[in-house]
């Protein structure tokens, strides 16, 4: 039986895909063999100052979404969230990081780095840990390099695929994809050629329900999901 395809979209700088991350790691651990996840970005924060500041005028502002998300944060043990988040060091744009992040996989797509390494999803959370718990401003592209710095990453590959544009194409294909599947919520599963969807802050037991129903459903026979 082929691999479940997962297409799993979200934004960096996106509190709620920061907790699931998790999640994602507990899914390829019960199922190593029976699940395959495409990363993909929606850039929910693709104007990150505008949403925010119209967002919440009426709920205190930079200020108030940083009140949110670190309550948020507060329930979650396995995560650290900066008290500051938000209101220093605000990154203008997440789709600057997406872009950069396209550059990592595609060194993947083309036998730069092995795939075993998992670089996309290393630097990824990276980015991701950076932003939340020391407030880099992961939308710089300098702030960026330097974490692929310290992840010893091949840095004049990830140039050369920004420079020839093939990071924007993907970026582009992303977001097509957005379009297709509707996809407005970070994070976002799709599963089941897109006739199964989770969407936000969904517990692992749900995600882990669905991918046992795939499993388990005969070829043919209906999705009850």
């Amino acid at each position: 039986m082929k691999p479940i395809r997962i297409f799993y979209f979200s934004d960096i700088l996106c509190v709620w895909a920061y907790i699931a991350q998790t999640r994602l790691e507990e899914l390829k651990t019960a199922f190593p063999d029976n699940i395959e996840i495409d990363y993909h970005f929606v850039p929910v924060f693709g104007n990150a100052h505008e949403k925010l500041e119209k967002g919440w005028r009426d709920r205190g502002g930079m200020a108030g979404y940083s009140t949110h998300v670190t309550e948020i944060a507060a329930k979650y043990e396995h995560i650290t969230v900066h008290p500051d988040i938000w209101t220093q060091e605000i990154p203008t744009s997440s789709v600057s990081a997406h872009l950069f992040l396209h550059a990592v996989q595609l060194l993947e797509v083309k036998g730069l780095v092995l795939k075993s390494d998992k670089v996309l999803e290393k630097t990824a959370w990276a980015f991701r840990e950076e932003f939340f718990t020391k407030l880099t401003n992961i939308s710089d592209r300098e702030a960026q390099f330097a974490i692929a710095k310290r992840l010893k990453l091949p840095i004049n590959d990830i140039k050369s695929m920004i420079d020839s544009g093939e990071a924007y194409a993907q970026l582009a294909k992303d977001a097509e994809l957005v379009k297709e599947y509707n996809v407005t919520v970070s994070p976002t599963l799709i599963f089941n050629e897109g006739r199964q969807r989770l969407n936000g802050n969904v517990g692992y037991r749900v995600i882990e329900a669905n991918i046992r129903e795939l499993l388990n459903n005969p070829a043919g026979e209906k999705s009850w999901c």
